[in-house]
């Protein structure tokens, strides 16, 4: 048994390293993709992770499965195009290292992943599954991600998902907060940044945005995250903030990614049904995803950044951060 498989884009992060002698920029190459970061973040953490998705058969593609098959992940579910190249996102990062992308996407393999071509078994021998919003841009690829998704909640796997908002990459937004909002009625545990509350709720209170979604779409748990202000936790029953912890950031793509994966990680080791969980154990949760989302600032790329177990502890024990009630 695997205890959590992903469904989703698989994108090659080129991110800014420096300069030549000739100032002529010079960049990394990272495999990333929202779902990637979170299954690499679990498997680092010490959770077994699988991956269904598409790359295509190229240098890159090769690149991916090498990669995620490195961290321990289950590979066999990504599937090899012939005719379409692996997707490719310039990542631009300010003086703060916060980020924005420039993607290469058109024709390209993670959308045109078909329904037929996932791996049920890897859905059926894992405990948990995650999945994301921008493999729901494009046909044949938002059906596969809705039907695995389907699949899993039928078959009582805990589910997470992501509505990770990219405006590029959707044709108009009513499209994308729709597809967004179809999402959350297969989830039990949802992570939205600030922004992405705001976009698919309306601007306002983030206790009350929060709490409407929870009951609109039955939610168990909506992790908020905040970036350099920490995250919330919110469910029916109450709404906790924590602040996060102080680091030295160089580069915060996959923070988010990283504080998922965190608070996943925490409610399996605690073996939290989300349906039930206390106060105490999302204060749990969410200091180890807060954590986990600061260290991943620490490094550049996403996957790279990726926390141990050890340091996300080491982090805990020296900077102790309370949570309080969300007013």
């Amino acid at each position: 048994m695997y205890d959590i498989c992903a469904i989703g884009e698989l994108i090659i992060d080129f991110t800014p390293v420096g300069v030549t002698e000739q100032g002529t920029p010079l960049f990394a190459c990272n495999p990333g993709g929202a779902p990637g970061n979170v299954m690499a973040c679990l498997s680092r953490l010490g959770k077994s992770a699988a991956f269904i998705g598409k790359v295509g058969k190229d240098q890159f593609g090769s690149f991916f499965k090498q990669v995620l098959g490195g961290q321990g992940m289950e590979t066999r579910g990504i599937i090899e195009a012939e005719d379409a190249n692996t997707t490719l996102a310039f990542v631009h990062i300010n003086e703060s290292g916060d980020r924005s992308f420039s993607f290469y996407r058109k024709n390209c393999a993670d959308i045109l992943l078909q329904e037929s071509e996932i791996d049920y078994g890897l859905l059926e021998e894992s405990r948990a599954f995650h999945f994301g919003s921008v493999s729901m841009t494009d046909e044949p690829a938002r059906s596969a991600t809705f039907a695995a998704a389907a699949y899993a909640k039928n078959a009582g796997k805990l589910v997470s998902y992501d509505p990770n908002y990219r405006p590029n990459l959707w044709m108009q937004k009513e499209q994308a907060k729709a597809a967004m909002l179809q999402g959350m009625e297969y989830a039990d545990v949802v992570k939205v940044s600030e922004e992405e509350l705001a976009f698919l709720t309306g601007e306002g209170n983030i206790k009350k945005m929060g709490r409407s979604l929870c009951h609109e779409y039955d939610l168990s748990i909506l992790l908020v995250t905040m970036g350099c202000k920490g995250a919330c936790c919110i469910t029916k029953e109450f709404a906790i903030y924590q602040p996060t912890f102080d680091v030295k950031t160089v580069d915060t793509n996959g923070a988010g990614d990283a504080s998922m994966g965190g608070f996943l990680f925490s409610l399996m080791e605690q073996q939290i049904n989300p349906k039930d969980i206390t106060q105490q154990e999302a204060r749990i949760c969410l200091e180890f995803a807060n954590a986990t989302g600061a260290l991943a600032t620490t490094k550049s790329g996403a996957i790279p950044a990726m926390p141990s177990y050890e340091e996300v502890l080491n982090c805990i024990s020296r900077q102790k951060r309370c949570a309080a009630v969300l007013s």
